[in-house]
């Protein structure tokens, strides 16, 4: 294949192979990426101009690249990078080209945060269906942010792509989510390779002693060895970074030009475009020659002027900027925001006003607060952040600062900065605002608290509280609306931290409820008085109505799972399951739709439908990934426990343990605990189970109280196996669900050693939708029949369980009732695999999909990869199925 000539790097050869290597796969249609890393002027924009120009003939190329001293204006990069394919816009579907419309603010809307990156997917992986593509991002540790999560997400989609992405970022920038993809230091060239460079270069006749000591300080980094000599001739300066030098050497050229030349540049530095249009009528504004300064600029070598204004290295610009004085920087921008079209880039000239303002201007801080909105509606969080900042600080009026500084917070929190967040707020002047106007504050703080991680998260509900009491006179039902926010942030803590209970007593001073009692109301119940009191007072809460006609549960939903699980009543867990995804699916919140799924993959994993749970749990882990979050572990560490992987749960435990969440802890324990018990591990059960309950967290508290009895019955620990099962009782009769009362039964079996207690457990979970734990009873019930001497009605039990409990996936349990069944002297029959067995978690998901008859288009966007990558995983399910179609999909088993 014919590539386009470049002339060769030198002491590159390993940094190119990589790349050769990269650009040939996608030619294969094996698309993939790589992130060179390094310091400034190590090579890395030459290794991105070398696979530029050395691609083969038959690649679209296709660039883009951050700029530092640009504002943060949402999905700028990615825009850049998709702006020569956008003719193919029209070609993609209705909601992904609406999306992309939007984002780049070429369509009034709110773009839909799922879908972005997968649209800016479809529109490149449809411009490469006729040639190859290779997009190359320079600077990426300048991009938006909201650039930077689309086009990090896209290039984990670009496998199955005929489609490579090559990005450079510095070491010492932080680039969120770029450390994820697989990269290549780039390092400074060896001594030969520095002298050949440098003799290469013939810009100034050096004597030995200068070049080695040249040699010596570039510790080869080649911009440094090819821009320090034209600073005048080299001289021996103070030792310091490379960097700096190589800025002093552009300073010093800089200053060698016409005023005019060095206006000209301040004025390029400025404007992060690149557009020569706006650049040459800005310049006009501010009477420069264009014509002669261009040209005294271009010969200096630091800028050329083409299609696009490009400074020779970022450093270059960086150096134009920096050198201006503040009032020529200010000028510059003052004529780049007069020179911007107002309709066309609102946002941009706002950003060009507020750089020219040097003191409080209330009519550039309202310009400013508008981009904010605009950028806020566009899934801009960053750049809301950065626009209503600059606002603040130039607001005249300090109520207005003021509420600005807290939108800035709000939204620099939403950007995931909590840190700098936490910053922001330390400059309102809290002792102006009264209580009313404090009470957001604080609540902010809260969140804020608890995004900084464990230490902080234990913090965050006292801030909440504060927040809480500040407004119970003056707005009860606000006041109550944040109580029940510390509560569920308490949830995430954990009982055992002793967050909840701090927030439960607090709660009891809360402001009464406009109407009957609530479920703030209710859970200070059953707390103080216990299960007795407390459960019926939950059931009336949940069962109440909002004022719009709406469940009173939709208010606090997450609060409201835990608490369905707390009543045993698995039919409301599965009604507010069910709104959670359709509400996350409707409204497009990731944190809505990641709980629901979450929560629909726990309830399946209890209720024994393993296949699908993997479903629930690859989208909510695709949901994650999509929106540059860590995925939910718990249903995972629950599913890996049920079926018995011992491995797969201690390593999930070490990633649990290694994140703050107190409750994702203690759901831990509990899968453990389950898993031991399967096990017949039974003093590890019990030190697992034990752990679960300490805390006394709401739901999973009652279904460890079970594991604990059990283990500690085995263990010959009676006294602990009572005691726990009192506290399981104490929940399950005031319950009364079926559920309840028979796992209850079950449980107290092991105790009583009561025949009767065996079998009402069974008469109580037949039916129940919890089949896991008929099929546990059925177990129980053959083990002690065996142990009593009655072998035949041992086996009738000990069979139904083997079956149950194979079928369900309990394969730890199956094969305990496969060993008591040989102790009775039958040999239980084997039994068929099951299809999740042969598939990972998303194939799984896409399987069930697929059978259920989706398009491979529908699969795509509900996993948020290409349609190619999809029928790339077709062909891994047909084959490891040994199957040839989709219809035969439908008659495969786990997959109804």
């Amino acid at each position: 294949m014919l590539t386009r000539f470049c002339r060769p790097l030198v002491g590159r050869h390993d940094e190119i192979t990589r790349l050769r290597a990269l650009v040939d796969a996608a030619e294969r249609g094996e698309g993939g990426v790589l992130v060179l890393h390094g310091e400034p002027g190590i090579g890395k924009s030459a290794l991105l101009d070398h696979i530029r120009h050395t691609a083969p003939e038959n690649f679209q190329v296709i660039r883009a690249s951050g700029a530092e001293f640009e504002g943060e204006l949402p999905f700028a990069a990615l825009h850049q990078l998709c702006l020569p394919v956008l003719t193919r816009l029209d070609s993609l579907a209705a909601p992904y080209r609406d999306s992309l419309l939007v984002a780049f603010g070429l369509a009034d809307g709110t773009p839909d945060p799922f879908r972005v990156g997968l649209a800016a997917l479809e529109l490149l992986a449809t411009a490469a269906t006729e040639r190859p593509l290779l997009c190359v991002i320079d600077d990426a540790h300048w991009m938006d942010a909201a650039s930077a999560g689309a086009l990090t997400f896209l290039a984990r989609r670009v496998a199955a792509e005929p489609i490579a992405m090559v990005f450079a970022a510095r070491d010492s920038v932080d680039a969120p989510g770029l450390d994820g993809l697989p990269g290549l230091t780039v390092g400074g060239l060896s001594d030969a390779h520095a002298r050949a460079l440098l003799s290469e270069e013939k810009t100034v006749t050096l004597d030995e002693r200068v070049r080695d000591r040249l040699l010596a300080e570039a510790r080869g980094n080649p911009l440094a060895l090819i821009e320090l000599p034209k600073a005048g001739g080299f001289t021996l300066p103070t030792p310091s970074p490379v960097v700096s030098r190589i800025e002093r050497s552009y300073h010093s050229r800089m200053a060698q030009l016409p005023l005019d030349a060095r206006l000209l540049l301040i004025l390029a530095s400025a404007d992060p475009t690149g557009d020569p249009g706006l650049l040459w009528t800005a310049a006009r504004l501010l009477d420069i020659d264009v014509p002669a300064a261009s040209a005294a600029a271009e010969a200096s070598g630091l800028v050329r002027f083409g299609t696009r204004a490009r400074f020779c290295h970022p450093l270059a610009r960086s150096a134009a900027y920096r050198a201006a004085e503040p009032e020529r920087r200010r000028s510059a921008h003052r004529a780049l925001a007069d020179a911007t079209d107002p309709v066309a880039a609102p946002d941009r000239q706002a950003w060009h006003h507020a750089q020219a303002t040097a003191g409080p201007d209330e009519q550039v801080a309202a310009e400013l607060e508008s981009s904010a909105m605009r950028a806020q509606a566009r899934g801009g969080v960053a750049a809301t952040a950065a626009f209503l900042e600059r606002a603040a600080e130039l607001s005249l009026d300090s109520g207005k600062q003021g509420e600005r500084t807290l939108a800035a917070a709000r939204a620099t929190l939403a950007a995931g900065r909590a840190d700098a967040a936490a910053s922001l707020l330390t400059s309102i002047d809290i002792e102006s605002l009264d209580d009313l106007q404090r009470a957001p504050v604080d609540l902010l703080h809260g969140q804020i608290a608890f995004a900084q991680g464990a230490e902080g998260a234990i913090r965050g509900p006292e801030f909440i509280l504060r927040a809480a009491r500040r407004i119970a006179v003056d707005d009860p039902e606000r006041s109550r609306e944040y109580f029940v926010a510390a509560l569920e942030m308490g949830l995430l803590v954990g009982r055992a931290a002793g967050v909840m209970d701090q927030v439960l007593d607090a709660a009891r001073s809360a402001p009464p409820a406009p109407g009957p009692p609530d479920l703030l109301d209710a859970l200070v119940l059953l707390t103080t008085e216990g299960h007795h009191a407390g459960v019926p007072a939950l059931r009336r809460a949940l069962a109440a109505d909002n004022p719009d006609g709406t469940a009173g549960w939709t208010k606090a939903p997450a609060l409201a799972t835990v608490l369905a699980g707390e009543l045993w009543d698995f039919d409301l867990h599965a009604k507010i399951v069910d709104w959670l995804v359709r509400t996350g699916r409707d409204t497009g919140s990731p944190m809505t739709i990641r709980l629901g799924l979450s929560q629909a993959a726990l309830s399946r994993v209890l209720n024994g439908d393993f296949g699908r749970a993997m479903a629930a749990i690859a989208e909510e882990e695709a949901i994650a990934d999509a929106v540059g979050d860590l995925p939910q572990l718990y249903p995972r560490v629950h599913l890996a426990a049920m079926r018995g992987r011992r491995r797969e749960v201690l390593d999930l435990f070490a990633e649990v343990t290694g994140r703050p969440a107190g409750h994702l802890t203690a759901n831990a324990h509990w899968a453990t605990a389950v898993l031991y018990n399967g096990l017949a591990d039974y003093p590890a059960a019990l030190d697992a189970a034990t752990r679960a309950v300490a805390g006394g967290d709401l739901f999973l508290t009652g279904f460890a109280l079970s594991e604990l009895v059990e283990a500690a019955v085995r263990c010959d620990e009676t006294t602990v196996a009572r005691s726990a099962l009192e506290s399981l009782v104490e929940r399950t009769e005031p319950a009364g669900t079926s559920i309840a009362l028979g796992v209850a039964a079950g449980t107290r079996a092991l105790v009583s050693d009561l025949e009767d207690d065996y079998r009402e457990a069974l008469e109580l979970l037949a039916g129940s939708p919890l089949v896991l734990h008929l099929a546990r009873a059925h177990l129980r019930y053959g083990e002690w029949l065996r142990r009593t001497g009655r072998r035949r009605d041992a086996r009738r039990h000990l069979r139904v369980a083997h079956e149950q409990l194979s079928d369900i996936g309990l394969e730890a349990f199956a094969r305990r009732a496969a060993d008591e069944l040989r102790a009775t002297g039958e040999v239980a029959r084997s039994r068929s695999g099951h299809t999740y067995d042969r598939l990972t978690m998303q194939e799984m998901h896409i399987a069930r999909q697929v059978a259920a008859g989706a398009t491979t288009k529908e699969v795509a966007g509900r996993l948020f990869l290409s349609p190619r990558t999809i029928d790339a995983h077709l062909r891994n399910i047909f084959r490891k199925l040994d199957i040839t179609s989709r219809r035969q999909l439908r008659d495969m088993p786990d997959l109804g």
